[in-house]
């Protein structure tokens, strides 16, 4: 039976494995960069736990956790789509094992998420999508925008 639940700072070792595994699922090849990433995520994900920063859900069959979704909390300015908030949210690590697809599991996981950003009055939820997620995202209210952003080259 599925069940879902919060998850705590003890789920950082599966909540960092989904991460890796959804870059990989994604198209991007399973690098030495996503092995540095997950052992800087795993006690990232801890302290942003321990610091009620980042709030996650995970589903579970029979104990088994097949699912996950994380929100992080974040300090932002005022802004034109939520002028009295200084908080937005930020869907991110939604994760579905690969035998547990199109059950809507992902949808439900994301309505837990949007559930306590509207619980705690923040208007604004972002996040960023492959083109195969984004269909799941507009189905659960979300829009294209036009963010933009940098990345600073790596050094070798």
């Amino acid at each position: 039976m599925l069940e879902t639940r919060t998850a705590t700072a003890a789920d950082a070792a599966t909540i960092t494995r989904h991460r890796h595994r959804m870059f990989v699922d994604a198209g991007r090849r399973d690098t030495p960069v996503l092995q540095v990433m997950s052992q800087h995520f795993e006690p990232w994900v801890v302290r942003m736990m321990n610091e009620g920063k980042y709030l996650g859900w995970l589903t579970e069959d029979s104990g088994k956790v097949v699912a996950g979704a994380g929100l992080l909390l974040l300090d932002w300015p005022p802004h034109p789509l939520d002028p009295h908030s200084t908080q937005r949210g930020y869907l991110l690590n939604v994760y579905v094992e690969p035998e547990y697809r199109r059950r809507k599991l992902a949808s439900h996981l994301i309505e837990f998420a949007l559930a306590e950003a509207r619980r705690r009055k923040i208007r604004v939820v972002s996040l960023h999508s492959t083109d195969e997620g984004r269909p799941l995202y507009e189905s659960n209210g979300f829009r294209q925008t036009n963010e933009m952003f940098y990345v600073e080259p790596v050094e070798s």
